[in-house]
């Protein structure tokens, strides 16, 4: 055992023995680069050092026990927990095994890092988390700073990062790299891409005299250098103060020197591009942007440290490589910032594609597919649309009413690139007959709903009843994996061919009315807001519909005394078996049974087939009931709400068109005004039904499939049904054909690692370019400063009250009165409206489902609040306006 103990820096390590930090650093050694030789004490000298001294059980305890949000609890757990550390002793086989190594090595002066399992990894750095102790000479301060490393896995911050990224503590481990000190005249660091921009093509080098230890730790400013590699040149220089350094002592560890090296640099251009190429090799070697830490001692570089640069965001790996590409954040559009199933990526990606280049010609000609993946995340190559300045303008518009955050990230990025050096394509084509014939059948639909809106609505509902009665009774003859697959497939062709002809007229008709009404009343006081008045109580919307069935599940518990005492007493998740169970109180199994036949199918994150729905868990539905059970005022009642709001849109446009008579023209424009009023409020409402009909028929293509992943179950070939959205089409199509089951349930645990570390990525672009830009959209400018958080205005109103921020509506129950905060809504989350007083989201704009559906509630709602769920606090007073597009604290 002792033998793997202690290892040539140069052996191939893996993470669990040796730490990200020393299994990059070998295999750079490896690779020659320049690295100092050393040796590595692997982690089995850790997990033995602290078997030995018998604290395991009570240092987990302890780590476990401490308040995360608490700093000071956590600095005493640390300090506690570091002083066992010191207190304890190593064996004689442990300090016999370093200290020959150490005499092997001819007892330099050493560097002695720490490199723990949980460090240097792609997407968690855990940077200065723990100690390196610099110029160590002698046997004795080598062993104290190897203690010394290990117990500062066990810092304050180190603590509280693996708590917080939900790594368990008993999975941390350290092991300690041991090298030869460089006594650098010059040092620093190097990221082979710009952390600032993203962008992939930059390196950004900083620098300053003596060891590197005076940057990392943030106390001097450095010389900074940003090299574009491929050109050859240094782009930017800054020459900072460098006000002291810190130098190697001669009886062993570092002092502080002050320097005048402010009018000196420390890298010449040469020796800039001499070190950027090195890095970019770097980069090469491990096939990511790496962060670098270096250092020149007598005209030669070495490498220190070499780990991922955590912040980027990645890049799609199916890019294609033909000039710059510009990717718009599908998720954002849709409200929906988490991360895809991969069987979900390809069920939404293959329909949206299908339906893109059906109505899109540039979309069906351009040779990279409109659809690209990162960080397990939708992105739409807007490229083709954005090179022409027409079609440019209308994405522009369009997003400035569906998303605005993201129009805002998609102007900056188009302000800072041009694309004169992409290869443009000929504009001139002959559409096809089948885009004739699909234009066609939208005219001669557009006029008909035009003409008589309120028939044209009862027949676009009417089709698309029998469109899911029709794919439902499909669903239910599909019986083997090989025919659900191929049912998911007819999906793809179904959407452009029966749907969209009859749900764009109908939806370009109600949408057009609303954009004339506005129109009309521009020159009204306060014409926007009021406009926005004619949309609340909008009938024939299913998402309002589904919410106002809800509440009609509560009231019958509440009429039933035993069921209404029944979920007062028992908790949601008992609640929520006992559904599932049919156990409930007759009344309430009733209620509820009878709204999942017609609205289980929804969910949150619907878009995602691979995402529970509610008849799989009814648990947020039952939070959600238990929550409308406590509204004891009949005015909150949102049947009442949601009349009153209809009532308050035909006092609005009585007012809008006495107004607008008084201009000139007045009789006509008001004439007008009514026209469009009425065709509005009888289509406008259908804005939630493409995305409701393709949900139901995802969820009887997602019941299938759970019926096939409970075969593969049985069959030993995955461990639960579930993991059959974690393979993508093609591979279930080798699943039905045979194969090794321990391939599939091991690729399985593979991808919901990667899921479960992508749901805790809280930053997603709104805009990603190709050369690694990535642009997060700000509607109101630079963050606010101050107390009062800007947004855009979408549902108009002022209210006060405490905010709630809700990451998840499956794990939350709103007081009636609560201000909803969270990064963006699906129409699973708007049960949750009608206990809400206000709303405040990080995404969405005026035409957002979440927008439509607080207007029609008559809740203020702001949307696009630069980081509103970091920056609002559960438990703050705020006050909403959704007039003017404010979020003010009041008391926090």
């Amino acid at each position: 055992m002792i033998r793997d103990v202690v290892v040539p820096l140069e052996r191939e390590l893996s993470l669990e023995a040796g730490g990200g930090k020393a299994m990059n650093l070998a295999r750079l050694a490896r690779a020659d680069f320049p690295v100092p030789p050393g040796f590595v004490i692997t982690t089995c000298a850790y997990r033995e050092y602290v078997s030995a001294n018998g604290f395991e059980e009570w240092l987990l305890d302890t780590a476990r026990g401490a308040r995360l949000d608490n700093a000071a609890e956590l600095g005493a757990t640390s300090a506690a927990i570091r002083a066992r550390f010191e207190a304890g002793t190593m064996s004689p086989l442990l300090a016999d095994a370093i200290r020959n190594s150490y005499a092997a090595f001819a007892r330099p002066p050493v560097a002695v890092r720490s490199s723990a399992t949980t460090e240097d990894l792609p997407d968690l750095s855990f940077a200065g988390q723990q100690d390196t102790k610099l110029h160590v000479i002698g046997v004795a301060a080598l062993l104290e700073a190897v203690v010394q490393c290990w117990s500062s896995l066990w810092t304050a911050r180190a603590i509280a990062y693996r708590g917080q990224n939900g790594i368990a503590h008993e999975d941390a481990a350290l092991a300690v790299i041991v090298q030869q000190m460089i006594e650098s005249n010059i040092s620093g660091v190097l990221f082979t891409a710009n952390p600032l921009t993203g962008k992939r093509l930059e390196t950004v080098i900083e620098a300053t005299f003596g060891l590197g230890e005076a940057l990392v730790s943030g106390r001097v400013e450095p010389d900074r250098y940003v090299v574009d590699v491929a050109a050859g040149r240094v782009l930017e220089r800054q020459i900072g103060a460098k006000a002291f350094s810190i130098r190697p002592r001669t009886e062993g560890g570092t002092v502080e020197s002050q320097e005048e090296a402010a009018g000196r640099a420390t890298l010449t251009d040469a020796a800039a591009l001499e070190l950027a190429a090195l890095g970019q090799r770097v980069a090469t070697l491990f096939d990511e942007p790496q962060d670098v830490e270096w250092a020149e001692a007598a005209g030669q570089f070495y490498l220190l440290q070499a780990r991922p640069i955590t912040s980027l965001f990645p890049l799609p790996e199916q890019l294609s490589a033909e000039g710059l590409r510009v990717l718009l954040s599908i998720g954002a559009i849709q409200g929906m910032l988490d991360p895809f199933t991969p069987l979900g990526r390809d069920a939404f990606s293959m329909a949206l594609a299908r339906v893109l280049a059906t109505v899109i010609r540039a979309f069906a000609h351009d040779r990279a597919g409109p659809i690209a993946v990162a960080s397990e995340r939708l992105f739409l190559d807007v490229t083709p649309l954005v090179r022409s300045p027409r079609t440019r303008s209308l994405v522009q518009s369009a997003l400035g009413a569906v998303e605005p955050s993201t129009g805002e990230a998609l102007n900056a990025a188009l302000s800072e690139v041009s694309f004169t050096t992409v290869e443009r394509r000929p504009s001139r084509r002959v559409p096809s007959p089948r885009l004739l014939a699909l234009v066609s059948r939208v005219l001669g639909n557009l006029t008909y709903d035009m003409l008589w809106p309120h028939r044209g609505r009862a027949r676009i509902q009417r089709r698309l009843a029998a469109v899911i009665d029709d794919f439902e009774r499909r669903s239910t003859v599909a019986q083997s994996l090989t025919e659900r697959v191929a049912l998911l497939e007819d999906l793809f062709r179904e959407l452009p061919r029966s749907l969209i002809p009859v749900l764009a007229a109908g939806l370009v008709t109600g949408l057009a009315n609303l954009r004339l009404l506005r129109s009309i009343a521009a020159e009204l006081p306060e014409g926007e807001r009021r406009v926005l008045e004619l949309t609340r109580g909008l009938p024939h919307n299913v998402t309002t519909e589904m919410d106002l069935a809800l509440w009609g599940a509560a009231r019958a518990i509440r009429s039933d005394g035993n069921a209404a005492a029944h979920f007062r007493t028992a908790d949601a998740e008992t609640l929520a078996r006992d559904t599932i169970a049919g156990r409930l109180p007759r009344a309430a199994q009733d209620a509820i049974d009878g709204f999942l036949r017609r609205y289980g199918l929804r969910g949150v994150g619907e878009i995602d087939l691979g995402r529970p729905r509610w008849r799989d868990d009814p648990t947020p539905l039952i939070q959600v009931l238990q929550s409308y059970l406590r509204i004891d005022n009949d005015d909150r009642a949102p049947d009442a709400i949601f009349r009153r709001g209809a009532e308050a849109a035909e006092r609005t446009l009585v007012s809008l068109i006495a107004d607008i008579r008084r201009t000139s023209f007045g009789r006509l424009k008001g004439f007008v005004m009514r026209l469009a009023a009425r065709r509005m409020r009888a289509l406008a409402g259908l804005r939630e039904s493409p995305k409701f009909t393709i949900v139901r028929m995802l969820g009887a293509v997602r019941a299938g499939l759970r019926a096939s992943g409970q075969e593969l179950v049985a069959s030993g070939i995955l461990e639960a049904s579930e993991d059959i959205f974690f393979l993508h089409i093609d591979e279930l199509e080798a699943v039905a054909q045979g194969g090794d089951a321990r391939e599939w349930r091991e690729l399985v645990r593979e991808r919901r690692k990667t899921y479960a570390r992508e749901q805790r990525r809280r930053r997603v672009p709104r805009v990603l370019l190709s050369d690694g830009r990535a642009l997060y959209g700000d509607t109101s400018g630079e963050p606010s400063l101050g107390p009062t958080l800007a947004g855009t205005p979408v549902s108009p109103g002022v209210c006060v009250g405490v905010a709630r921020v809700v990451h998840d509506p499956r794990t939350v129950q709103l007081t009636p009165g609560d201000i909803l905060v969270c990064r963006g809504t699906d129409p699973a989350w708007t049960p949750l409206f009608l206990a809400a007083a206000g709303l405040v989201t990080e995404v969405g704009g005026l035409m957002t489902h979440g927008a439509v559906v607080a207007r029609e509630y008559g809740i203020p709602a702001v949307v696009g609040v630069r980081d509103a769920t970091a920056r609002l606090r559960t438990g703050d007073r705020v006050r909403v306006d959704g007039t003017r597009g404010s979020v003010t604290i009041l008391t926090a």
